[in-house]
């Protein structure tokens, strides 16, 4: 069980260095083929494969969109990300622009093989860490960051 956790932390920390630096090749090794990517209970979420989910961040990325990283907890085989996004000067991510520029979201990923399989995005730490199981486990909080 121990490889299985460090496996998974690995995968974290792999996730995150490519999500900070905006790395989409790296991003697109930690991907499977087949990986989905939406809102939670959509039955036909918006990307539906890893050249979807790609092009998804590299539209951001010509918007002006921009995220940080803020936070990573790995659970059994899902992945907590927390995510500061920073949208441009005409404010191209609503969610940014309506908070002054910069949205907290979070996003869990399942993992399998050491790829993603799903990617359930959320704008409420509280529902993602449910997501992720991590509702009533202990550290947990934000600053709780690998």
């Amino acid at each position: 069980m121990p490889e299985q956790v460090a496996a998974m932390e690995l995968v974290a920390g792999q996730v995150s260095a490519a999500l900070e630096a905006a790395d989409l090749s790296a991003f697109s090794d930690l991907l499977d083929p087949h990986v989905r990517w939406g809102a939670p209970g959509d039955p036909s979420p918006a990307c539906q494969d890893r050249a979807e989910v790609l092009a998804w961040y590299e539209r951001g990325r010509e918007r002006g969109v921009r995220a940080h990283v803020c936070e990573t907890v790995v659970a059994g085989d899902r992945i907590l990300v927390g995510l500061r996004v920073i949208g441009n000067r005409v404010g191209r991510n609503r969610a940014a622009a309506d908070s002054g520029g910069e949205a907290e979201r979070w996003q869990v990923l399942t993992v399998r093989d050491g790829r993603s399989v799903d990617i359930v995005g959320f704008d409420e730490r509280s529902e993602a860490a449910a997501r992720a199981g991590l509702a009533s486990r202990p550290g947990t909080h934000p600053d709780a960051s690998a």
